[in-house]
């Protein structure tokens, strides 16, 4: 080929075809490791890094503060369902359980503490199985009444951040991070609860297993057995003067659910009476 044309060609390359490429649309969110924002401190320097950035249709993206996935709601639903899995995995291989509510405040010097190991203690001897919140206070007089006696002692206890829940008497111990699933599986197989003096946890408990009997999603069959009159006395008056015979709030036979007593003895009477449940 002659050089003319050779640099005719070169100086008119053939015309690339080029071809439209379908752009992909943005992505709502991504993500990016090395992504530092660049808007400016007062002092020069560059403001913080986000993981997280979110993106509008036209391209404009903002940080995003990042959450613990934990917080997250879907997440806190599969969290919630796993407690109730093996909570009541926990209890299918125990045995006529009593469960115990009471102060994690209470002195090891308190005559309630010295009643709830005793009793504890009696039910250990009689074969059943004591179950409390697992905690300090009233709590651990059980465990450590049905450790001593030879029984199995089971400690249900809760998490927390600043303070060890779990006492030294708990043979067999389920931990929990939510107050309501905890308290469904201290009351879920018990044929008997007793309540020794508290505060607004244990009457929150309280309160709430009398409800359950007296609404028939508890068998009428499990006592609620209060130890304690000079304790427990106030309280059943205010609930026979101001809920039933002033409003009307609670039948004659509600309050037959209100059973105290004021010795070991007394309540261990009313609990070896009582027939295992299955769950």
């Amino acid at each position: 080929m002659p050089n003319s044309h050779r640099k005719a060609k070169a100086r008119h390359p053939a015309k690339k075809t080029v071809s439209k490429k379908r752009h992909k649309p943005q992505r709502p969110f991504y993500k990016s490791s090395d992504f530092v924002s660049g808007v400016p401190k007062a002092n020069g320097a560059v403001g913080k890094r986000f993981m997280s950035w979110v993106c509008s249709p036209d391209n404009q993206c903002y940080p995003a503060e990042n959450t613990p996935f934990t917080e997250n709601l879907y997440w806190r639903i599969f969290r919630i369902m796993a407690e109730f899995i093996e909570g009541f995995e926990f209890l299918s291989k125990l045995h006529n359980e009593v469960t115990f509510f009471g102060s994690a405040r209470a002195s090891k010097n308190s005559r309630y503490y010295k009643a709830a190991e005793e009793l504890g203690g009696m039910c250990a001897k009689a074969g059943l199985t004591v179950i409390t919140g697992g905690g300090p206070g009233l709590m651990e007089a059980g465990n450590k009444g049905a450790y001593n006696g030879g029984g199995e002692s089971i400690g249900l206890d809760i998490e927390l951040p600043t303070e060890q829940r779990r006492n030294d008497y708990v043979t067999r111990a389920i931990g929990f991070h939510y107050f309501f699933t905890r308290k469904v599986m201290l009351s879920a197989s018990a044929q008997a609860y007793v309540f020794f003096p508290g505060g607004f946890g244990t009457l929150d408990e309280a309160t709430e297993m009398v409800a359950l009997i007296q609404t028939g999603k508890t068998p009428r069959e499990v006592p609620c057995i209060f130890y304690g009159k000079a304790f427990w006395k106030p309280f059943f008056d205010w609930v026979n003067k101001t809920l039933f015979e002033e409003n009307g709030f609670v039948g004659k036979d509600d309050l037959k659910l209100i059973r105290i007593v004021d010795t070991a003895k007394e309540a261990f009477d009313i609990i070896k009476q009582t027939r295992e449940r299955i769950l």
